[in-house]
């Protein structure tokens, strides 16, 4: 299985460089200084960690893309530790493409 920061690397590697945040006003890109409506984005792949003992360590990786081009990833924690606000704001994202294997085992 790979980890996090494997697949952080790789996602990075391949220009998914923006760091996202969620905000009131939807998704804040810190590159673009804009925020990104649910329509505004695409879910290009996702990863989920589970840590080996403590369901606190469980976590998604989100790689995304923006209508106007930009290309990061956002990390939430997943389960009962999960972000609310960025739970309800992926929910709403229509665009998601879980693809098969693309990044090989680290």
């Amino acid at each position: 299985m790979n980890t996090l920061t494997s697949c952080v690397n790789k996602v990075v590697k391949d220009g998914y460089i923006d760091n996202f945040k969620i905000t009131e006003e939807g998704l804040y890109s810190y590159t673009k200084e804009k925020n990104y409506h649910p329509d505004q984005i695409t879910i290009i792949n996702f990863y989920r960690f589970e840590g080996q003992s403590d369901p606190a360590d469980n976590a998604i990786l989100y790689v995304i893309e923006t209508s106007d081009g930009s290309k990061g990833t956002i990390i939430d924690a997943y389960g009962p530790y999960s972000d609310a606000k960025l739970t309800s704001f992926m929910n709403e994202v229509e665009a998601i493409s879980k693809k098969e294997k693309k990044y090989p085992e680290a």
